[in-house]
């Protein structure tokens, strides 16, 4: 039971609506269960129908209405009127009796006109989803949308996750399904939603993708990461170069005063230079291994070879998002590095601690998003590995 693993798929419709950030707060922020995949992608015809076939199948029941009503929303929803294939977005959550967890957490849905005071907001469907029965008949629905799917048992979640990986084995990390009238235009751009957002259950990481999705970019990818060294290295390398020209001078400074009040004699330029040189590079270079400590759980001089490229300790999250301008207007609603200069209203000032404990990370350019991306292999999504490992 303890290694239990279960799903929540959200709809198109919620996702468009991007509505994801609050499912996401939701779900962090009410459960034990550990977060540990996430994918968007867009399901094909066949995967659609053999989801919407388990869904029958396997109703409880005393549930058979609802569950053809479900079905019924997969075959229709899930695809435009043109056959235009449409984003969902998948989470993996591990943990004991997971299904039966993450099925409360989405919540039910009543064949009943409910008055607006007797709606809680309890469940992510009391809050994001709607069952509108017609006043004049009860049997006829008005209006359906039931914002994310779950499995209510194990066994129905492995059968479905069976589906899904039978789907995804194929299937590529990043979804592109839309005809940009000018394709110049459109840019995209890499978010990472750094560790010290998931060191505690938490409704952060949701609140930071619900910022985020006031741009009205469109988010394309995802996936949780719990990025190497290696990968630490290679990714904030062109950090390092910066960190020494400008901190090694500063530090060096320090040394060099401390050195003369602590022996009371005047330091020659020579001198100065050979601080800078030494003490001032060591700290400024101890500054950058501290930067990758903090995104991979270990420094790089602490590192053995064989572990450089192995998963690290500390887990964290990779957006990516495509738009007009998407580079500014993510850097705009993110904030400056430090977050004791960003405006009100960004994230980094709103959840920020310091240049380094800043919350999250987002490309400088387009140029660099590409770069971004394929260090930390945006393009090799952990689900499918996820599901077949626990299948097996």
């Amino acid at each position: 039971m303890k290694n239990e693993l279960s799903y929540m798929l959200v709809t198109p419709y919620t996702l468009s609506k991007s509505r994801t950030g609050g499912v996401i707060s939701r779900l962090l922020s009410r459960t034990d269960l550990e977060f540990v995949g996430a994918q968007v992608f867009s399901p094909s015809k066949e995967m659609i129908e053999a989801y919407a076939d388990s869904i029958e199948k396997n109703s409880v029941k005393d549930d058979t209405k609802l569950s053809s009503l479900l079905a019924d929303y997969v075959r229709t929803k899930f695809v435009s009127s043109d056959n235009k294939r449409r984003r969902v977005m998948l989470m993996l959550f591990k943990g004991e009796n997971a299904a039966v967890k993450l099925s409360n957490i989405a919540g039910a849905l009543h064949y009943k006109n409910i008055g607006i005071e007797s709606i809680t907001g309890e469940t992510i469907r009391d809050t994001y989803g709607d069952l509108v029965m017609s006043p004049l008949n009860p049997d006829e629905v008005q209006y359906f949308e039931p914002a994310v799917f779950s499995a209510r048992t194990k066994e129905s979640a492995e059968i479905n996750l069976r589906i899904f990986a039978d789907y995804l084995k194929g299937e590529q990390a990043i979804v592109e399904n839309m005809n940009y009238k000018d394709p110049s235009k459109i840019e995209r751009t890499l978010v990472i939603i750094k560790p010290d957002n998931w060191r505690y259950a938490s409704s952060k990481p949701g609140t930071i993708i619900d910022m985020f999705s006031r741009t009205g970019l469109r988010l394309i990818g995802c996936k949780i990461q719990q990025m190497s060294v290696a990968q630490g290295l290679e990714f904030y390398g062109p950090v390092k170069d910066v960190l020494v020209e400008k901190l090694g001078p500063v530090f060096g400074k320090k040394g060099k005063e401390a050195l003369e009040d602590k022996f009371d004699i005047k330091l020659s330029d020579e001198s100065f230079k050979m601080i800078t040189d030494s003490f001032g590079t060591e700290y400024a270079v101890d500054q950058f291994h501290q930067i990758i400590e903090f995104m991979a759980g270990t420094k790089p001089p602490e590192c053995p070879a064989e572990d450089l490229e192995k998963p690290g300790k500390v887990k964290s999250m990779v957006l990516i998002y495509e738009g007009v301008d998407a580079v500014n207007k993510i850097r705009d609603v993110l904030g400056p590095t430090d977050p004791t200069k960003a405006p009100g209203g960004t994230i980094r000032r709103e959840f920020g601690s310091n240049i380094m404990v800043n919350t999250a990370h987002a490309s400088d350019s387009a140029d660099n998003c590409k770069r971004e991306m394929g260090i930390v292999r945006i393009m090799d999504n952990n689900c499918y590995s996820l599901i077949t490992d626990y299948l097996k």
